[in-house]
């Protein structure tokens, strides 16, 4: 996992991963990390329009975006999700945010199984703040990972138990993405013990994982949020996504 880098015009730091999202995010000291959550999901271009009103609501710039959160109406194809992301980062560099191929918001985009939305919205997003958290390394968020393993083949080739979704085969999926998740959280200076939130993102029956693997290894000390949702890409079928902050609204 690359050393963090510093993002000064948002007030906290990221992992460097891909152009359309980053590994995590912390805050940096003086900065507190807070949480919204849109009551309704709002379209791409409205959610943008909603959260940079919301931001300069509190005296914020729109670089103090630091994570986002979405839902889609399907998986994407591998090209899809390209396409789909080089739309979404159009925003971000005009605000100044995404630059030279470097994206310092983290990001979770899954797909809803059951009342999908008709096209790419938002549903909850992240923003620093002036003040001091109240753990001793800042608030962080964990970009949501499917089971894919890193590398540049394709996601078939890449994806734990490409296919399989029985009870041993989402075991190993889930320990796969838990554990990317504590390699994220270890960048950004934290571990489970400092998370408020983990969340769930699958169709498939994860129950015989649920106390050895997840509950056992302490991955939900604030409890478990499980959306009924598909990670984005065609052929993963679990995603995780973690935050440690001490702030969270419903606008």
């Amino acid at each position: 996992m690359p050393a963090t880098q510093s993002f000064p015009a948002g007030g906290y730091r990221f992992i460097p991963y891909a152009f359309q999202y980053s590994g995590g995010v912390v805050a940096e000291p003086g900065f507190v990390i807070e949480r919204a959550r849109f009551r309704r999901r709002l379209p791409l271009a409205q959610g943008f329009a909603a959260l940079e009103a919301h931001l300069k609501s509190l005296g914020r710039a729109p670089t103090a975006l630091c994570a986002a959160e979405l839902r889609s109406p399907g998986q994407f194809t591998e090209q899809g999700f390209i396409d789909f992301n080089r739309h979404y980062v159009q925003q971000l560099a005009a605000w100044g945010i995404f630059k030279d191929e470097v994206n310092p918001i983290a990001r979770s985009n899954v797909c809803p199984e059951i009342d999908p939305p008709a096209e790419p919205s938002f549903y909850a997003f992240s923003y620093t703040l002036p003040g001091e958290g109240a753990g001793a390394n800042g608030d962080f968020v964990a970009a949501g990972s499917g089971e894919a393993r890193e590398g540049s083949a394709s996601y078939r080739e890449r994806i734990v138990r490409f296919g399989d979704q029985s009870p041993a085969a989402m075991r190993e999926k889930a320990s796969y993405v838990l554990g990317e998740m504590e390699r994220r959280m270890a960048a950004l200076g934290h571990d489970w013990g400092e998370v408020t939130a983990t969340q769930l993102y699958t169709v498939f029956d994860i129950y015989p994982a649920m106390a050895e693997e997840i509950v056992g290894r302490g991955a939900i000390p604030g409890g478990l949020t499980w959306h009924y949702a598909r990670p984005p890409v065609q052929g993963l079928d679990i995603e995780f996504d973690v935050r440690g902050v001490g702030r969270e609204r419903v606008i």
